[in-house]
């Protein structure tokens, strides 16, 4: 087993780390010493602008997008250049929509897809080689929609599970050369994805009806805590809620055939209320 991280003075690259789960990862990382250097579509000079100093550290905001390699390997040459190395990297950056498959674009449904798992890929790719030199750490952004099977995600499920999967096997790639996988299994996290899910009754009641832990709902700081502690610890799975990792090994419970009739007794009332409300919203989306 690698030797436990010090995240001080290492070279921190988060994906999707303007805001929500990746901002608050980013700010304990910086909090703890690390040099952070945030990767988003978005602007993100500001956000690595407001991160915390500690032991010297400094920060670096980069335009990048998960989807697009070349747009990955230009910034990976940038951090380089700042900082010769990178040491850890948390492939965070994702996309949710509420919906079924009947009622959602394919370009919706698709793009969930290309952004959560094959950018998460890409990041990878893009820096891999940089990370093995440092006999470094990768934190992989999984989700506990992995680990059951609900109407109204399939998508997003289907990506994460992927992440899942492709970090597994990533593990045992790298393991020889030193570096370290771990897959992040967060439920319920408040941030501004959550707070769009949230707005929708239907995705709202479906979470109050969700077994313990499924229904719980985590502040974003309480999740990046447990995502730094992981990567000190180079675990190889992180639970957000910890009670996520005793339904892990039992997952067949929330994926099998008793469980399918149990979600499909009130799935014939609870996904139409569903696509009738996400088909509103939708028609009053601007085109």
């Amino acid at each position: 087993m690698s030797p436990r991280i010090s995240v001080a003075g290492k070279v921190a690259v988060v994906t999707g780390g303007a805001s929500g789960i990746g901002a608050a990862t980013a700010a304990a990382l910086a909090a703890k010493g690390a040099h952070v250097v945030i990767l988003d579509r978005a602007d993100s000079t500001q956000a690595a602008d407001a991160l915390p100093h500690a032991n010297g550290n400094r920060h670096l905001g980069l335009r990048a997008d998960v989807t697009d390699s070349a747009s990955l390997e230009s910034a990976v040459a940038a951090v380089i250049d700042e900082y010769g190395c990178i040491d850890i990297v948390v492939a965070n950056a994702g996309v949710a929509e509420a919906g079924t498959v009947a009622v959602t674009p394919i370009d919706a449904l698709a793009r969930t897809v290309e952004v959560n798992l094959i950018g998460v890929i890409r990041t990878v790719h893009a820096t891999l080689l940089h990370v093995i030199d440092q006999r470094g750490h990768i934190l992989l952004v999984s989700s506990a929609a992995a680990l059951k099977n609900v109407p109204g995600g399939s998508a997003y499920a289907a990506s994460k599970a992927g992440v899942e999967w492709f970090g597994g096997s990533l593990r045992l790639e790298v393991a020889h050369k030193g570096v370290s996988v771990g897959v992040a299994h967060p439920a319920w996290i408040r941030t501004p994805m959550y707070a769009a899910q949230d707005r929708i009754d239907a995705v709202r009641e479906g979470i109050q009806r969700l077994p313990w832990p499924f229904n719980v709902v985590t502040d974003v700081d309480d999740c990046a805590a447990a995502f730094v502690a992981g990567i000190e610890n180079r675990s190889r799975k992180i639970y957000v809620p910890a009670a996520l990792a005793a339904v892990d090994k039992v997952r067949g419970v929330f994926t099998g055939r008793l469980w399918d009739i149990a979600v499909g007794l009130r799935a014939s009332s609870t996904v139409p209320a569903l696509e009738r409300e996400v088909s509103a919203l939708r028609a009053t989306e601007p085109a």
